[in-house]
C-alpha cells in the first residue's frame, strides 16, 4: 500500500522547518510515494512481470529572488539534512532571478474536492496474467495476426504539496492501463496496430476480448496498402490522431513558450485562431478524469479554463514564474493541461466522412513534423482512401502538411467525442492540406 497522508506531511514538515532553520526566505517541498505493477504477454505467454515502488522528494529552497531545488529517494532524516543544507548552499550562489516567487497566497487551494480519482482494488498478478491471456487469444483468432504483444499496468500513488506559506495538501491517485499490439501478414505485406485503455478505476477498463478484437481489426484492415499520387485533398483524421493536434495546441499556448517568444500563437490572446464553430476547454473537475486535479504542482487552485470560445484565443497555460513575466496571474496551469477536449460538432461521424466525394482518413502519423514556432506541419501517415463515405483500401508512404494558422481555421469536428484519456477529441476533417505521395 502507498504511504498515508500523514507520514508524508510530516516528512513535509521537516523539511520546510529545516529549510527555514538554515535561512531560507521560502521553500516548496513535494513527497511522493507511488507503487507500479506490470505484467507483459508475448505471442500468449507470460513475457515479464515487474514490480516498482519509488518514495521520493523534492525541494525548492529561496533566498530572496534566488531559488535552487535538489531531490532524493532516501528519505532518512540524515538524508534529507544533507540535501537541505547542499540546496541552500546551491541557493546563496545562484543569480538572482526577479521572477522567481511561491505563488500568489490568495490563489493557492482552499478546498479539496473530491474527485473520485483513487480505486483502492487490487488487481492480484494472476488476474491480470488471466486478462492477458482472454485478450490475447482474442487478438490471435484471425490466422492473419502473427504476432502479439500486450501489457497491463497497476499504478497507486499518494502525494503532499507545501510551502512556507501554510500550503500542506494532496491526495491518493491510481489508474490501470491495458494494451495491445498487433501484427498482420499477407502476401503482399506486413502491418502492425494497437489498441489501449486507460482508466482511474478498474471496473472502467476494456474487456480484454473487446481490446485483442479490436486491435487485431485495426491491424488486418491495413494489409495491402496502395499507394496514392500527390494532391490538395480534405484529410479526416482518427480520434487517435486529432487528439494531438491539441496537444500542439497546448504546447502553443504555454506560457514558457509565449514568454520565450516561440510559438506563432504569441499576442493572439482575443484573436481569431481557430473556426468560429471551434470551442477549445479545460476542465480539471471531471469525475474519474485522467487528468483531473484540484490543484497544479505550485499547489494553485485549478478551475475551468475556455481556452478557445467561438474560435477566439481566450487564455494561456499560466504558471506562477511565466505568468510574472508575462504579467499574468497563474490560472493553475503548472505542469499543462488537465483534461483538454475539443467540444464536440454539430455533424455525425457518417456525415462527416459523406461530406466530399473523395478524401484520406488518417489512421497514424509517423515523426514530430510540428514546429510551433512558425506553425509548420509535415508527418508521415498512413490510413486510407474514403470516396462516398466507405472505406477504399488502405494507402502508406504519404506525407501531409500545412500549417496551424490556416489548419485550425479550416477544422471540422464529429458529434463523437468520448471521455477516453486526459485530452480528447472527436474525429476532425481539415480541408485542402498537401497531401505528398509517389
Amino acid at each position: 500500500m502507498v504511504k498515508d497522508q500523514e507520514f508524508l506531511k510530516s516528512k513535509a514538515s521537516y523539511c520546510l522547518d529545516l529549510a527555514k532553520k538554515m535561512g531560507a526566505t521560502d521553500a516548496s517541498v513535494t513527497v511522493g510515494h507511488s507503487i507500479s505493477e506490470t505484467v507483459n504477454f508475448r505471442n500468449k505467454s507470460l513475457e515479464a512481470s515487474d514490480r516498482s515502488d519509488g518514495l521520493a522528494l523534492s525541494i525548492e529552497t529561496y533566498l530572496g529572488k534566488r531559488r535552487s531545488s535538489i531531490s532524493s529517494s532516501n528519505l532518512l532524516n540524515e538524508n534529507i539534512k544533507t540535501l537541505i543544507e547542499k540546496c541552500f548552499e546551491t541557493t546563496k550562489i545562484t543569480p538572482e532571478d526577479e521572477f522567481n516567487s511561491l505563488p500568489d497566497k490568495n490563489l493557492l487551494a482552499k478546498q479539496i474536492s473530491s474527485l473520485n480519482l483513487y480505486d483502492e482494488t487490487r488487481f492480484e498478478n494472476d488476474k491480470k496474467i488471466k486478462y492477458l491471456k482472454n485478450l490475447e487469444e482474442s487478438a490471435s483468432s484471425d490466422k492473419q495476426i502473427i504476432n502479439t504483444e500486450s501489457s497491463f499496468t497497476e499504478n497507486k500513488s499518494n502525494f503532499i504539496l507545501a510551502n512556507s506559506d501554510g500550503f500542506c495538501d494532496g491526495y491518493k491517485t491510481s489508474s490501470f492501463a491495458a494494451s495491445c499490439v498487433t501484427v498482420a501478414k499477407d502476401e503482399n505485406s506486413m502491418e502492425r496496430d494497437y489498441e489501449f485503455s486507460s482508466k482511474r478505476h478498474l471496473s472502467d477498463i476494456k474487456q480484454a476480448t473487446d481490446l485483442g478484437n479490436k486491435a487485431a481489426k485495426q491491424t488486418i484492415r491495413k494489409l495491402s496498402p496502395k499507394k496514392i499520387g500527390s494532391d490538395k485533398i480534405s484529410i479526416i483524421f482518427d480520434k487517435r490522431i486529432s487528439k494531438g493536434m491539441l496537444s500542439i495546441f497546448a504546447s502553443a499556448i504555454s506560457a514558457s513558450a509565449i514568454a520565450r517568444g516561440t510559438s506563432f500563437l504569441k499576442d493572439k490572446i482575443d484573436e481569431q485562431v481557430f473556426a468560429n464553430s471551434i470551442n477549445v476547454i479545460d476542465k480539471p473537475d471531471i469525475i474519474k478524469g485522467m487528468g483531473s486535479q484540484n490543484f497544479d504542482s505550485e499547489g494553485v487552485n485549478s478551475n475551468t479554463l475556455q481556452l478557445i470560445e467561438n474560435g477566439i484565443l481566450k487564455n494561456y497555460l499560466v504558471d506562477t514564474y511565466n505568468g510574472k513575466k508575462l504579467n499574468l496571474k497563474s490560472n493553475g496551469r503548472s505542469g499543462g493541461t488537465t483534461n483538454l477536449y475539443f467540444e464536440k460538432g454539430n455533424i455525425s461521424y457518417e456525415d462527416l466522412m459523406k461530406k466530399n466525394s473523395r478524401s484520406l482518413y488518417i489512421t497514424e502519423t509517423i515523426g514530430h513534423g510540428s514546429n510551433i514556432v512558425t506553425g509548420d506541419y509535415s508527418v508521415g501517415a498512413t490510413g486510407f482512401l474514403v470516396e462516398d463515405g466507405e472505406f477504399k483500401y488502405p494507402v502508406n508512404e504519404i506525407t501531409i502538411a500545412g500549417n496551424f494558422k490556416d489548419m485550425f481555421k479550416n477544422i471540422i469536428l464529429a458529434n463523437d467525442l468520448e471521455f477516453e484519456y486526459s485530452v480528447n477529441s472527436p474525429t476532425m476533417m481539415i480541408e485542402g492540406m498537401t497531401v505528398a505521395g509517389k
